[in-house]
C-alpha cells in the first residue's frame, strides 16, 4: 500500500499529502477528477471547476462541490491543505516563499469565504516542506520579506540565516483569520529515502523534477 500523510486536523475531510512513491492509484473520493494548475509562484486562486480540463495559471485551487479532487505539487515549497466543513468548502495552495509573500494564502482564505467558508471554521494544514534547519538563505533573500517575517531568520553561516518557511506560512495563515493550523513538521531536505527535495538534488547535482502531490476533496453528500 503507498503510503501517505494526513492531517488530524482535516480527518473529516478526504485528503493526502504523498510521499515521493506518490498518491494511490484510487482517487481520494468516488467519481471524483483530478484538477490541477500551472504554478507559478504567484497569489492567484481559481475555481477548480474553471480549471478542469484547462491549463490555468495559478498557485491555488478553491472548491464548493463535491466531484474536483484539488491537487498541487511541491518539492519543497509549502503545500497547504484548507477546509471548512460546515460550509464545504475546500482549497489547496502552493506556498513556495514568493507565493508567501505575495499573498497566495490570504487570497485562499478570502476566496473560500466568498463561497460561504468562514475564517475562524476553517481548518488548515501545512503538509512536507523545506524546514529552518535545512533552508539556508543569504541577506538578499531576507531582504525581499516585510518586518513581520523576521522572527522566522535566525542567524546562520556569516551572512547567511536560516529561514522558517512552514513558521511564515503559518503567519499568513493567522493573519488571514485562520485560528486552527497543523503543520505535520516534515522536512523535505533532511529525508531522501521518503522525499524529493528540490534543494537537495540541486546541492547534489541531480535531476530536480520529483514532486509530491497534495489533494483534498469534497465527499459526495
Amino acid at each position: 500500500m503507498v503510503e501517505t500523510l494526513q492531517s488530524t486536523l482535516l480527518a473529516p475531510i478526504p485528503h493526502a499529502f504523498s510521499l515521493k512513491h506518490g498518491l494511490p492509484v484510487e482517487p481520494l473520493v468516488e467519481r471524483g477528477e483530478a484538477v490541477r494548475v500551472k504554478q507559478v509562484h504567484s497569489a492567484i486562486v481559481v475555481d477548480a471547476d474553471a480549471a478542469l480540463g484547462e491549463t490555468l495559471e495559478a498557485d491555488a485551487l478553491v472548491s464548493d462541490r463535491s466531484g474536483p479532487i484539488l491537487q498541487i505539487v511541491t518539492a519543497d515549497c509549502a503545500p497547504v491543505l484548507l477546509a471548512d466543513v460546515d460550509a464545504g468548502v475546500v482549497a489547496a495552495a502552493h506556498a513556495g516563499w514568493r507565493g508567501a509573500v505575495g499573498g497566495i494564502l490570504g487570497h485562499t482564505v478570502a476566496a473560500m469565504i466568498e463561497r460561504g467558508a468562514r475564517a475562524d471554521r476553517i481548518v488548515a494544514a501545512i503538509g512536507p516542506t523545506i524546514c529552518q534547519a535545512s533552508y539556508e538563505v543569504d541577506d538578499r533573500f531576507r531582504d525581499a520579506f516585510p518586518t513581520d517575517a523576521d522572527p522566522f531568520f535566525v542567524s546562520g553561516n556569516p551572512g547567511h540565516f536560516q529561514f522558517d518557511l512552514p513558521g511564515f506560512c503559518a503567519l499568513r495563515l493567522s493573519q488571514a483569520g485562520v485560528l486552527n493550523i497543523d503543520d505535520l513538521a516534515q522536512d523535505t531536505y533532511s529525508q531522501p529515502t521518503r522525499f524529493y527535495s528540490f534543494r537537495r538534488a540541486t546541492h547534489a547535482g541531480k535531476p530536480t523534477g520529483g514532486r509530491q502531490i497534495s489533494a483534498i476533496a469534497l465527499p459526495h453528500g
